[in-house]
Parts: structure tokens; C-alpha cells; sequence
């Protein structure tokens, strides 16, 4: 059961909406990987010009970090700049229910 969680928020330059899919898609692919990753989601907000957010599940922090610090992290850091307007808010959550 997943016990910690990750939300980023994340607002896509003008006109890269789906350069910022594309490279989300790919980072799906990084995260198979993860053995520690429960759950990871990318969505785009309805309505939200360029809004995306990614929401992810972990059992416990070492897993988070690992995340984190893994691959998939480390790409986001290194296309912040060219892919977001802003810089990546990351919210780091304790799940509290669940179904």
C-alpha cells in the first residue's frame, strides 16, 4: 500500500504543449523501470493552457528518493528550461487513504 507520494506541477512554454507530451511519454518509459514506483500518472489540466501535473505512489521514502534521484528525475531537471515556463513545483505528499 503506498504510504508517499509526488506531485509536480508543471506549465509548458507557449507552443512546446506537445513537446512537453512527447517528453512525458517518454518519461513513462524511464519509470517502468522503477521497482519502487507504485503508481505514476501525467496529465494534462482540462482547460489549463500548457498546465500539466504528475502524480506518483511510493511504499516508502527510500523509493521516493530513488525516484528522485533516479533517471527520470534527472531528465526532468535537465529540460526544465527549455521544455516550462516555470520551474517544476514538486510537492512531496504522505498519503493519509486510499482505495
Amino acid at each position: 500500500m503506498a504510504k508517499f507520494a509526488l506531485l509536480v506541477e508543471l506549465k509548458a512554454k507557449p507552443g512546446k504543449e506537445s513537446e512537453v507530451e512527447a517528453f512525458l511519454e517518454k518519461e513513462a518509459s524511464l519509470v517502468r523501470g522503477e521497482a519502487g514506483t507504485l503508481s505514476w500518472h501525467a496529465t494534462a489540466v482540462e482547460g489549463g493552457a500548457g498546465d500539466y501535473r504528475i502524480f506518483d505512489t511510493f511504499d516508502d521514502e527510500a523509493a521516493r528518493e530513488a525516484h528522485l534521484n533516479g533517471e527520470a528525475g534527472q531528465e526532468l531537471v535537465a529540460h526544465a528550461e527549455e521544455l516550462f515556463s516555470e520551474t517544476p513545483r514538486v510537492f512531496r505528499l504522505r498519503v493519509v487513504a486510499q482505495k
